[in-house]
């Protein structure tokens, strides 16, 4: 078969089964299977598929087909600018959740953002460190990322944070063994320290800069409205957090102000659903914000210890 025929076929055969954005898909499964990138698929239509590159894009199309999402399909998904592995066995990392990094390196390099009634400025990486860590000119923030699935949030703070001390806590073995390989796939297996623990029990206290997450925030009672290959092959306990959604950002927010330091931040991501609830859980804290995504929904919640 050519592979501009094989490319035309695959878009109507996920269309006909409604398959989100048939197009990007085919093409996605397609690159999979030629190891090729979408560039190459449009310079070659006439390229003739080897026997062994059509049965593995049967079987990519016939796993899409079912609603397997194509990231376990492929293995892979792109965060911040890096090529991540990924499997059932954790989250699919999204887009939004680039915001979570956002805003904590915005929180470290932008002094004129979130000072509030205690008269807190923000620092710079380097007088982040000088003030709060008191270890000297060489170091930067300590930082633990709470659930960290595919390490994504932690592996990008790595990269663009060089000084900082990051840490990432993990209670699945198998989303852990994930992490790690992405960890030593981008060279920044020792700039993270892992932690097989639920939530951030065992966790130093009093001894970090930034406590940040992407903690599962949907209740049960939103099932219905979760994409249904979302809740049919993601993680459940990644996605769900219990009846209300809140359950489990209820026990980290203790957690989070006693690993700590005073005027040390949580960032993490939540919905619109629970934004408002989330505002009151923080209610204790010190300059609580909540920031939008690019669609105007309610993404991450922001507070500082006091």
């Amino acid at each position: 078969m050519l592979l501009g025929d094989a490319l035309k076929s695959a878009i109507q055969r996920l269309t006909s089964t409604q398959v989100p954005s048939p197009r990007l898909n085919a093409e996605l499964l397609l690159m999979f299977a030629l190891r090729c990138d979408r560039a190459y698929l449009y310079g070659h239509p006439e390229r003739v598929l080897t026997a062994d590159e059509e049965s593995i894009y049967e079987n990519a199309l016939a796993q899409r087909s079912r609603g397997i999402p194509a990231q376990y399909i492929t293995g892979h998904q792109e965060f911040w600018g890096m090529d991540l592995i990924v499997s059932p066995a954790v989250l699919i990392p999204r887009p939004e959740t680039e915001h979570v990094v956002e805003t904590v390196l915005g929180l470290i390099g932008d002094k004129s953002f979130g000072t509030g009634r205690v008269g807190r400025t923000l620092l710079s990486d380097q007088s982040l460190s000088d003030s709060l860590t008191k270890k000297g000119p060489a170091e930067g923030p300590r930082i633990v990322d709470v659930g960290t699935g595919s390490g994504s949030i932690a592996l990008a703070l790595a990269k663009e944070l060089t000084r900082a001390e990051i840490h990432a806590t993990e209670i699945s073995s198998s989303a852990l063994e994930i992490a790690r390989a992405n960890a030593a796939r981008h060279q920044l297996e020792k700039r993270i320290q892992f932690h097989e623990t639920d939530l951030l029990e065992g966790i130093e206290k009093n001894a970090y800069d930034f406590v940040v997450s992407n903690p599962p925030y949907v209740g049960e009672s939103e099932e219905d409205s979760v994409q249904l290959e979302v809740r049919k092959f993601e993680p459940r306990n990644a996605v769900f957090a219990g009846p209300t959604g809140l359950e489990v950002i209820t026990r980290m927010i203790p957690q989070a102000r006693e690993v700590l330091k005073p005027g040390g931040w949580l960032v993490m991501e939540i919905s619109g659903t629970i934004a408002g609830r989330v505002q009151q859980l923080l209610s204790d804290w010190e300059n609580v914000r909540i920031t939008n995504d690019l669609q105007g929904i309610p993404r991450v919640a922001t507070g500082q210890k006091i």
